[in-house]
């Protein structure tokens, strides 16, 4: 899968993270986030060591393992995917960013920070066929069920990359998960339903699945 360069680090190897070798691996920008939150909580640009240690010392607080990574210039562009074993891609949505940096405040407390379009403009055929595929395969490889939205970066230079899965994607006004699929002709209350049967068919399977050792089935083998 395409992503962006970056390094990974545990709370105990947290004595191992020197700016200026980090600096000359991923460059002068850095974004620095814990590995596991969303809605860019913990999330910080750093472009000095001031900044850079300010960050590691704030995504710490949020998570056990954090991420460094290089900064892209790049459209953020995002596909919904829906299903269980045969999932399928929306048409991708764009957050239009008005500000440097897309922090929890411009998401949720600054109308005027970003525009979400759904379905995103100016993209080619092929790069709407391409962000789909991508994000069917991202869904499959990570085993995810139900629903999941897949970010991507797609840089100047056309290249293409996955910025992250979001597993609990948001149902607000601003949302691009069900904009994407209300913009690729389902209805909303299609789409929960085919949530609802989602999530039921997944229990359903799991329920068939042995949570205790037995001899019987060992022997069986």
């Amino acid at each position: 899968m395409p992503v962006v360069k970056y390094l990974y680090f545990s709370k105990f190897e947290k004595n191992t993270i020197h700016y200026e070798r980090i600096k000359k691996q991923l460059g002068e920008i850095l974004f620095i986030k814990p590995n596991s939150l969303g809605s860019a909580v913990g999330i910080s640009k750093a472009t000095n060591l001031v900044e850079f240690h300010h960050a590691i010392e704030l995504a710490f607080q949020y998570d056990y393992a954090i991420l460094i990574e290089e900064a892209v210039n790049a459209r953020e562009l995002e596909c919904s995917v829906l299903g269980n074993e045969n999932p399928i891609a929306s048409a991708p949505g764009e957050v239009v960013k008005h500000t440097d940096f897309y922090t929890y405040e411009a998401k949720y407390l600054d109308a005027k920070a970003a525009t979400i379009e759904s379905p995103a403009k100016n993209i080619t055929a092929e790069l709407i066929s391409k962000i789909q595929h991508l994000a069917i395969q991202a869904f499959k490889i990570t085993r995810c069920v139900g629903m999941v939205r897949v970010d991507f970066f797609f840089t100047q230079n056309q290249q293409l990359y996955i910025n992250e899965l979001n597993t609990i994607p948001g149902f607000t006004n601003i949302s691009l998960y069900p904009k994407n699929w209300i913009a690729s002709g389902m209805r909303y209350s299609e789409l929960l339903d085919q949530l609802i049967h989602l999530g039921l068919a997944h229990f359903k399977e799991k329920k068939k699945l042995n949570r205790v050792y037995s001899q019987k089935l060992e022997k069986e083998k």
